[in-house]
Parts: structure tokens; sequence; C-alpha cells
């Protein structure tokens, strides 16, 4: 039986390694590789937001530590303006948002979103750009499909299903 590597995490978070690995108690889970229409929601997602103009800021692939030991990589993490953390958040978000590539599994993806709000973030979104599908997803309830016509809701947040899909 083989023995896992484990990494210090000062040589994680020193680490140019693309796309960024999270990183669980001295071992690296590997994060799919992106696509071009995983790339591009990231980006939309991020924009919109930013757009707003709510006090909000949206940071694509911006490394969070839910505990000592251990960081996990949104692929677009939201905070308030006046609560903004550097280098990376230490202490709950306001939105997590991950994107599914072709070969990310929905039910690794909502695990990682249980993750964020154990660690106390209030809302999670999941967007498959593929097959045109998002979903909201907030603590101690399921994943609730947001369909053509809707608004994905995050609090303040809403973007229009329509909006978030445009030119896909």
């Amino acid at each position: 039986m083989a023995s896992a590597l484990l990494v210090p995490v000062e040589e994680y978070l020193r680490s140019a390694e693309k796309p960024v690995p999270d990183y669980i108690d001295g071992m690296l889970r590997p994060r799919s590789m992106p696509t071009y229409k995983h790339g591009k929601m990231q980006f939309r997602v991020g924009l919109l937001i930013n757009r707003l103009g709510m006090g909000f800021e949206a940071i694509p692939e911006q490394t969070v530590q839910l505990r000592e030991g251990k960081y996990l990589v949104p692929d677009v993490a939201v905070q308030r303006l006046s609560e903004l953390q550097q280098p990376y958040p230490t202490r709950p978000v306001h939105l997590c948002v991950e994107v599914l590539s072709p070969d990310d599994r929905f039910s690794d993806t909502v695990a990682k979103c249980e993750d964020y709000h154990a660690w106390g973030v209030p809302f999670c979104w999941i967007i498959d750009p593929e097959k045109k599908r998002a979903w909201e997803y907030r603590p101690l309830d399921r994943p609730h499909e947001v369909g053509p016509g809707g608004q994905m809701q995050a609090g303040e947040i809403s973007l229009t299903f329509g909006d978030l899909f445009a030119g896909f």
C-alpha cells in the first residue's frame, strides 16, 4: 500500500501550481482543469457582481482558510468591501461560487459547498456553464435549481439567469 506524501502548508501557500489545488491537512486535492466556458463563467459572475456597486467584491480563485490546515479555492469568492481580508479570507465570506467543469461530479461540488457552510458561508452557488444550469445552496437545505426566468440570490446580491448565461 502506497503512503501519501504530506505537503507542508508553507509549501502549499508558495506554490504556483495551476489550477490551485485544495489543501486538507497536508494532502493536496486536485481541482478540475477549467475549460473555456468554465473560465468565461468565472469572469462573468465576477464582472456582474462587481458591477452591481452594492459594496461587494468578487474575486476568482481566491484561496480561503477554513481552519488551520484546511484551505479551499472557490471559483469565485465574494466578500463585503467593508470586510475584505488579505492575503486570503480566514473568516467566512458572503458567497462562494463553484463553476462545474465537464469532469466535476455534482456530489463532490455539493460536499465542498457543505464545507463552506460549516465554516459559516451563508450562500453558495453552483453553476454548470456547459448545460446552462444553476443552483443556489443555503445551509441546512438542499441545492435549489434556478431555471430560465429565475434569479440567483445571495442576500442583497441578485443576478438573473438570463444575465448569467448571456453569450453561452
